[in-house]
C-alpha cells in the first residue's frame, strides 16, 4: 500500500483540475501562492498549459482565480481581474473553502447553495460594472476605480474601508492582481459572462510529505479560535480548557473552518478518520467533523486512519521555548516575505463579527534566504559581475517577491544592483524562499532537517554539499573536522557550487538550505539563540528549587535586558535587536517563568505563585526598564503611554545636564557668592511641585499597566490549574531540572508515549461515527455493541494542533514513534501555523493578544 504523502495528494488535486487550467490566464492570491510554492506546483501548473503568469494580454478569454480565502473576502479582488481584460468569457474560480463552509461562517452573506448564489453574484456585478464603465465620460482608469467600490452592490457591507484597496499576489512571482492601468470594459454586456464557482481544499504549505500548516494568509488560518472572554488569551488560540460547557452553540470561525479542511483533507487523501480530540475547542472541531459524515463514508473502500486534534494552550510552553532546533532557528533568524494585506487593509465578514477580533495576522511561511549576502562577500574569488550572470536564471525562477517580466536585460540588472541609492535591498534583489517539498535528486532536505537536532542537522548538510561536489567534480581546499559544520566549513563549499550557472541551477535546493542553515548559524543569530538557551535552562533549574530563587532570576533577566539595548521596530513588528538579550526577549523569558511558577509551585499563593514581596521586586524591575528606556516598549500594553515615558526621559536628561552645567558654573565663577539664587525659591517650588506631580501621575499610569500585565501573566500561571486534561499531572510540561529527559518534552511527545504505549489519556474523547452512535443507541441494547478504537491500533495517525506547531515538537514526536518500537505507523503532522518563539510573544502579550484589550 502506498504511503501517505501531502504534498503528492496536493500535486494530485493539482492534476485533477488540468481541464480548467489549460490555455488559462491564473491569477493566485497571496495564501494560494505561498501554498503552491511549498508544494512546488509551478513546474506542474507549466506542464498543464497556463498560458500567462502576468496577465498582460488584452485578448484573454480564459481566466481561472485560486483563492485561499471566503468567496466573499475574495469578491472584489476577482473583480479586478475580470476588469484588466477586455474579452473574458468564461471565468473559473476555486476557493480553499467548501460550499457548507461558506454557508455555516458566521455573518456570511451567502446561503446553503453558496457557490451557485455566488456565480450568479459576480456575473450581475461585473455586467453594471462593465455599464458604468461604458456610459461614463470620465477617464477609465478613474471610472473603474470608483465603480469598484462596490456602494451600490449587494457585497458593500463586506468592505468597511474604501480605501486602501489591499492587493492579492498573481501567480508565482507575487505580482499584485490590481494594476493602476486597468483597461476598462467596454464590450456588449449582452454576452454574458459564464462562472463556475469550485472548491479546491488542498491549499496548504506541507514542510515534508508529513509535516504541513496552513498558508499564512488563507482565511482559515487568520480566522479567529476564541472570543474575547475571560478563558481566552489570543484570537490565535483556542481558549483554556476548562471542561466547562460552551454558551449556545456559536462557534469560533476557525473552529468551523478548520473542522471543514480537516474532512475535505481526509477525503482528498481517502482516509476513513477514527476521530480523537484533547482540548475543548478541538473537542467542538471532533463534533462538527462527526455532524458532517454520513452513512455513505461507511461503504466506500478508504484506508482507516486515527486522527488526534489537539488544543495549543494545552501546551504553550514548548512554543515559547527556544528549542534544539536548526528549522526553528532558521525561521527565527530569516527575513519573511511582506504581507500583502496589512492590518489596516483587512476587510471582509470575519471584521464583522460582533464579538470577534478586528483582525487576525500571522507571520508569512515565505522566508528569504539572502542568497547575493553569502555568494558575493569580499573573500569570494567569484567575479562580482559573473555572479550576477549565473544567479540571474536563477532569480527569474524562483525569486517569489519579483515577476519575471520584471526582470530586465543584465545591464540594468547589474546596475540596479550596483547602485547604492536603489530603494531595494540586496535580499529583495537576491533572495531565495523555502522551496521545502520538492525532492532534489530524491533527497528530502527539509523533511530530513526536521528529524535532526542542531548540530546533527549541520552536519547533514555538510554531508550533501560534498556529496554535490563531487558530483559536479568541483574541489574545495577547506579542512574541516568530521562531526562539526561551522560557517568556514560551508561558505566556501557554497561559493563553490554556485560558480557556475548550470550547478547553481542542478543544485538550487541544497544551495537555498544550506544558506538558510549558514545564516542561522551565524554568531549574530545562534549567539542570541544559544543566550535563550542559556536563561531558559536556567529558569528551569530554578523551578525545581523555590520561588524566590526563580524570581531573582527573572529580575536579574529584566536588569540585563534594560542595559543590553532596544528592540527596534519594523512596520509594526517586533524586531530583534542586535543587543543578545532584549527588553521583549525578557518579557518572553518572564512568561516563561509564570508558567514554569505555576506547574512547580501551584499552591503559593491564590493568583500568583509567587509572594507578595518577590512579585513586588519583578515589578519594580520592568517600571524601572520601561522608565530608564521607554523605546523598548512599544508594546500592545503600553500603547498611549511610550510618548509620554519617552518625554519624561527626555526632560529629565535634560534637566540632569542644566544641573551639571550649572554646578561647574556656581563651583568655578561663584565661589564667593553667599546669596546663591536667592529671591528664586518660590517661583522653583511651584515648578518642582507640577514636576512632581506630573512624574508621579506618569508612574502611576505605568504601575497601573504594569499590574494589567501581571494579573495577565497569573492566567498564565494557572494554565496547569485550570486547563482540565492536566489537573492530575499527566501531562503538565515539568522543568527538566531532574534530569530525566521525558520531562523536559514538550505534550506532542508525551502523549505520543502515552497512547502507543495504550495507556489512558485524561481527557481524551473518542469521537463516535454515524455507525457507532447507530450501535450505541440502538443495536446496544441487544449486545450488539461497537468497541471504542483505539488510536494506537491506526496504522496511519494524522495529528492536528489548531494554534500552530514548531519544529522541535515534530522532532520530539518522530523521537515518540521510533522509542515506541512501531516503525509500521505512518505519522503526519498539521497545524494552524508555524510558530516561533516571538510569534508566541506577539499572540500572548503583543498585537495579536486580547491582553491589552480585555480587563483582566
Amino acid at each position: 500500500m502506498a504511503l501517505v504523502d501531502v504534498t503528492k495528494s496536493c500535486l494530485d488535486s493539482i492534476r485533477q483540475i488540468s481541464e480548467h487550467i489549460e490555455g488559462c490566464t491564473l491569477y493566485l492570491d497571496a495564501g494560494s501562492t505561498e501554498s503552491f510554492q511549498f508544494i512546488g506546483a509551478f513546474p506542474v501548473l507549466l506542464d498543464l498549459g497556463v498560458v500567462d503568469w502576468n496577465s498582460e494580454s488584452d485578448t484573454v478569454k480564459k481566466i481561472v482565480v485560486i483563492t485561499s480565502r471566503l468567496l466573499s473576502d475574495a469578491h472584489r479582488y476577482i473583480l479586478r481581474c475580470l476588469s484588466t481584460h477586455q474579452d473574458i468569457r468564461r471565468c473559473t474560480i476555486f476557493t480553499s473553502i467548501s460550499e457548507m463552509a461558506h454557508s455555516s461562517y458566521p455573518d456570511s452573506p451567502l446561503g446553503p447553495d453558496a457557490f451557485r448564489e455566488y456565480e450568479s453574484l459576480l456575473v450581475q456585478d461585473y455586467e453594471e460594472l462593465v455599464k458604468k464603465s461604458s456610459k461614463s465620460t470620465e477617464p477609465k482608469d478613474n471610472n473603474l476605480q470608483e465603480n469598484l467600490t462596490f456602494e451600490d452592490e449587494g457585497w458593500s457591507q463586506l468592505t468597511s474601508i474604501e480605501e486602501d484597496i489591499p492587493h492579492l499576489e498573481a501567480s508565482s512571482s507575487g505580482r499584485d492582481l490590481y494594476d493602476n492601468n486597468l483597461i476598462g470594459c467596454t464590450e456588449d454586456v449582452q454576452k454574458k459572462l459564464v462562472v463556475s464557482v469550485h472548491h479546491f481544499p488542498m491549499i496548504l504549505c506541507p514542510f515534508s510529505p508529513r509535516v504541513f500548516v496552513l498558508p499564512s494568509e488563507g482565511s482559515i488560518a487568520e480566522a479567529y479560535l476564541s472570543a474575547e472572554h475571560e478563558d481566552s488569551l489570543s484570537p490565535g488560540l483556542p481558549p483554556l480548557s476548562t471542561g466547562l460547557p460552551s454558551d449556545g452553540d456559536d462557534f469560533p470561525p476557525g473552529a468551523t473552518l478548520t473542522a471543514h479542511f480537516l474532512y475535505h483533507l481526509a477525503a482528498k487523501m481517502d482516509l476513513k478518520m477514527e476521530i480523537f480530540s484533547l482540548g475543548d475547542l478541538s473537542k467542538t472541531v471532533g463534533k462538527i467533523l462527526m455532524d458532517m459524515s454520513s452513512l455513505y463514508d461507511v461503504g466506500r473502500r478508504k484506508r482507516s486512519a486515527g486522527l488526534l486534534i489537539i488544543d495549543r494552550t494545552l501546551d504553550l510552553l514548548t512554543p515559547c521555548c527556544h528549542g534544539d532546533s536548526l528549522v526553528d532557528r532558521m525561521f527565527s533568524s530569516l527575513p519573511r516575505r511582506e504581507r500583502a494585506t496589512s492590518s489596516t487593509q483587512m476587510k471582509g465578514s470575519q471584521t464583522q463579527l460582533k464579538h470577534g477580533p478586528s483582525n487576525l495576522q500571522r507571520a508569512p511561511l515565505d522566508i528569504q534566504i539572502p542568497l547575493q549576502k553569502i555568494l558575493s562577500e569580499e573573500d569570494c574569488e567569484i567575479d562580482h559581475f559573473r555572479l550576477l550572470e549565473s544567479i540571474e536564471a536563477f532569480l527569474c525562477a524562483w525569486d517569489s517577491s519579483k515577476s519575471a517580466s520584471e526582470i530586465v536585460d543584465l545591464t540594468n540588472f547589474r546596475s540596479k544592483v550596483n547602485n547604492e541609492r536603489s530603494p531595494h535591498s540586496d535580499i529583495e534583489l537576491f533572495s531565495g524562499s523555502f522551496v521545502s517539498t520538492e525532492n532534489f535528486r530524491g533527497t528530502p532536505y527539509l523533511e530530513a532537517l526536521l528529524d535532526r537536532r542542531t548540530k546533527d542537522g549541520a552536519v547533514l548538510v555538510k554531508k550533501w554539499l560534498q556529496e554535490s561536489l563531487r558530483r559536479e567534480n568541483v574541489s574545495v581546499n577547506v579542512k574541516t573536522r568530521p562531526g562539526f559544520a561551522t560557517k568556514s566549513d560551508l561558505q566556501p563549499m557554497i561559493k563553490a557550487l554556485a560558480k557556475s550557472q548550470p550547478s547553481l541551477m542542478k543544485n538550487k535546493g541544497i544551495i537555498q538550505l544550506a544558506v538558510a542553515a549558514l545564516v542561522a548559524l551565524d554568531e549574530s543569530h545562534s549567539a542570541r539563540w544559544d543566550a535563550f538557551i542559556s536563561a531558559e535552562k536556567i529558569l528551569s533549574s530554578c523551578a525545581g528549587d523555590t520561588t524566590q530563587s526563580l524570581a531573582a532570576q527573572i529580575v536579574d533577566l529584566v536588569n540585563k535586558s534594560a542595559l543590553m539595548g532596544s528592540d527596534g521596530e519594523k512596520n509594526g513588528k517586533m524586531k530583534p535587536s542586535q543587543g543578545v538579550l532584549s527588553f521583549q526577549g525578557a518579557l518572553l523569558l518572564t512568561v516563561i517563568g509564570y508558567i514554569l511558577a505555576g506547574e512547580n509551585f501551584p499552591t503559593s499563593g491564590l493568583d500568583s505563585p509567587f509572594s507578595w514581596q518577590e512579585e513586588h521586586l519583578l515589578k519594580e524591575a520592568i517600571v524601572d526598564a520601561i522608565l530608564e528606556k521607554p523605546s523598548i516598549a512599544k508594546l500592545k500594553f503600553l500603547h498611549g503611554l511610550t510618548e509620554d515615558l519617552e518625554a519624561n526621559l527626555n526632560r529629565m536628561r535634560s534637566e540632569e545636564t542644566k544641573e551639571m552645567s550649572s554646578d561647574h558654573l556656581q563651583i568655578d565663577d561663584f565661589d564667593d557668592d553667599q546669596w546663591g539664587s536667592w529671591g528664586d525659591e518660590d517661583a522653583d517650588t511651584n515648578n518642582n511641585k507640577e514636576k512632581v506631580y506630573g512624574d508621579m501621575q506618569l508612574k502611576l499610569e505605568l504601575h497601573d499597566r504594569v499590574d494589567s500585565l501581571f494579573r495577565f501573566l497569573h492566567k498564565l500561571s494557572s494554565l496547569k490549574r485550570r486547563n482540565l486534561p492536566f489537573r492530575d499531572g499527566t501531562f503538565a510540561s515539568e522543568s527538566n531540572f531532574s534530569g530525566d529527559p521525558y520531562t523536559g518534552k514538550g505534550l506532542l511527545y508525551k502523549l505520543l508515549t502515552r497512547v502507543l504505549g495504550k495507556y489512558d489519556v485524561p481527557g481524551l474523547e473518542y469521537h463516535s461515527s454515524t455507525v457507532g452512535r447507530l450501535f450505541k443507541s440502538g443495536f446496544g441494547r441487544f449486545g450488539l455493541g461497537q468497541a471504542k478504537p483505539s488510536l494506537a491500533d491506526q496504522n496511519v495517525i494524522l495529528i492536528f494542533v489548531i494554534g500552530g506547531i514548531n519544529g522541535l515538537e515534530v522532532r520530539e514526536a518522530q523521537e515518540a514513534l521510533s522509542e515506541s518500537g512501531r516503525p509500521d505507523i505512518e505519522l503526519i503532522i498539521g497545524g494552524t501555523t508555524f510558530l516561533t518563539p516571538d510569534d508566541m510573544l506577539d499572540l500572548l502579550i503583543g498585537n495579536s493578544s486580547y491582553f491589552g484589550s480585555l480587563n483582566l
